[in-house]
């Protein structure tokens, strides 16, 4: 594959903002990162449509797809995996999931450690340095029992100081590039947590 032009989908549906992009050849030929208050499951089937028409491509000319499995909205994550997962299935290609909280470090050129706020005093934390290696492994934690110290980078607001996260598409695209994939059928969302109804099953079982 390295001997011609490569053609990439990227779509992270986990945070506030839905993410849609197209990478050829290295370079970012469309990107879509917005909060606009619609829901995502209306939304992202028409923005990756306008990707495709923007970039001059067609779906079956993408060689590989990257999405975010999570941490983040529940929902969020299950409309990009799902999307993600049939149209890697319908075209033979592979499906590569990746981190947001990866995705949230990778404009830093120094260790830095993703949150996102989980409710309750509890987080999703994941520590990443300069070249995205893992510093510190997604975690759902309560923070003030984690010992986390260091940069923190958070689209949330906390009682303590955080940065905006800072985007690096290319960076991931590279960090990712050579991974094999998985099988559509059993990629999963990374909630790091149960879902809050799994939560109540256990509790009225337990009383």
């Amino acid at each position: 594959m390295r001997g011609r032009i490569l053609k990439y989908l990227f779509i992270n549906s986990a945070t506030a903002n839905l993410v849609v992009a197209i990478i050829i050849d290295g370079k970012i030929t469309y990107l879509y990162d917005y909060n606009d208050g619609s829901e995502t499951s209306y939304k992202i089937m028409p923005v990756i449509e306008n990707a495709f028409k923007k970039s001059n491509i067609k779906p079956n000319d993408i060689d590989k797809i990257f999405v975010v499995n999570g941490p983040g909205s529940f929902t969020g994550i299950r409309v990009g995996l799902t999307v993600a997962k049939i149209m890697a299935y319908s075209l033979s290609i592979p499906v590569v999931p990746i981190s947001s909280l990866e995705v949230m470090a990778s404009g830093y050129e120094e260790d830095v450690i993703s949150l996102i706020d989980a409710r309750r005093g509890y987080v999703y934390a994941g520590g990443y340095n300069r070249n995205l290696d893992i510093t510190y492994n997604d975690s759902y934690v309560l923070f003030k029992e984690s010992g986390l110290k260091g940069v923190f980078v958070s689209y949330d607001k906390f009682s303590f100081e955080t940065f905006l996260p800072k985007i690096d598409l290319i960076k991931v695209i590279e960090k990712h590039e050579d991974d094999s994939g998985v099988n559509p059928h059993v990629l999963n969302p990374k909630y790091l947590k149960l879902t809050e109804a799994e939560e109540k099953r256990i509790e009225d079982e337990r009383n």
